[in-house]
């Protein structure tokens, strides 16, 4: 689990979850009373505070590389701001055991009221698939046990065989926050295994959904854009190369255009969107020869 200044919701986080596993927690900095909470109530937990935010990938991964030290069979990442259902991490095991083809196996994602599937969990599985869920939720005395395959469920509770971290690795570095389980999930299925979302195992991922907001900074604004870029264009699944040509394209006209309307915003956006794609362009490249092979990727340093 990695930690940031997550003291709304550890004490009820860190109970959810059995006293038979194995907890290891890595702090990005947190400001707040975190790492002082953890010691003094969870003296057996492992605690490796970090001097610099690394982000939720470059985190997990020193936790997952920490796990693999100590042979660990499998690793289960948790949000902070997720609870856990007592037989959760046991039936998603169980179904590790029984298909090994899944590289990836996450729970049900419930919002904080625990009757509701998390919105943005609710957009990843096919129309079908959420709809049965959804009617398990108003009747959950039926007997219910399904495994259904996605391309993507976020990070917030996923459990990772040995053989995935042998296989996909880590959590790729060009992403801070956001993103980097898009190209996890990706990279898994550019190799050719499975992600499973199990019916019968459940976590409350206390968050609300967010609308967008339109008043943001240009620098906000450009941070947007790289994560997204970086997400289409590192996917290894899809040549990216004419994509860049046809941006950079686009760009030059409406930077052009811009200039020409002197609309000074939209001038400065595009210029600046311009030089990011120069900049990012050599890591995507960098990070796409990597995760094409198979191995124990950003684990290893």
């Amino acid at each position: 689990m990695v930690t940031y200044n997550g003291m709304h919701w550890l004490p009820k986080t860190m109970s959810s979850i059995p006293k038979k596993y194995k907890i290891v927690i890595i702090d990005n900095c947190s400001t707040d009373n975190t790492i002082k909470f953890i010691n003094t109530n969870y003296p057996n937990v492992i605690v490796l505070p970090q001097k610099t935010n690394l982000g939720f990938g470059g985190g997990n991964n020193i936790g997952i590389k920490y796990a693999i030290k100590n042979n660990a069979n499998f690793v289960f990442l948790l949000n902070q701001d997720a609870y856990l259902y007592n037989d959760t991490i046991e039936n998603l095991i169980d179904v590790s055991k029984k298909k090994p083809e899944f590289a990836i196996i996450s729970p049900i994602h419930l919002d904080s009221t625990a009757l509701n599937l998390d919105w943005n969990f609710s957009t990843y599985l096919k129309a079908e698939d959420t709809n049965s869920l959804k009617y398990f939720l108003r009747y959950p005395d039926q007997d219910f046990n399904q495994v259904y395959t996605t391309n993507f469920v976020n990070a917030a509770a996923w459990l990772l065989p040995k053989k995935t971290l042998e296989t996909i690795g880590g959590f790729d570095p060009i992403f801070f926050h956001y993103g980097e389980d898009n190209n996890y999930c990706q990279r898994v299925i550019y190799h050719q295994l499975k992600i499973a979302v199990v019916s019968n195992a459940y976590v409350i991922h206390d968050r609300e959904y967010r609308g967008l907001n339109k008043n943001i900074s240009l620098e906000y604004a450009l941070k947007k854009r790289e994560k997204k870029l970086k997400i289409v264009w590192a996917d290894i699944n899809n040549d990216f190369s004419e994509k860049v040509k046809i941006r950079k394209k686009i760009l030059k006209k409406k930077l052009l255009k811009a200039f020409l309307k002197i609309e000074v915003r939209k001038f400065k956006e595009y210029k600046a969107e311009l030089s990011l794609i120069d900049n990012i362009v050599p890591e995507i490249i960098k990070s796409r020869n990597v995760n094409v092979l198979k191995g124990s990727h950003y684990l290893n340093e």
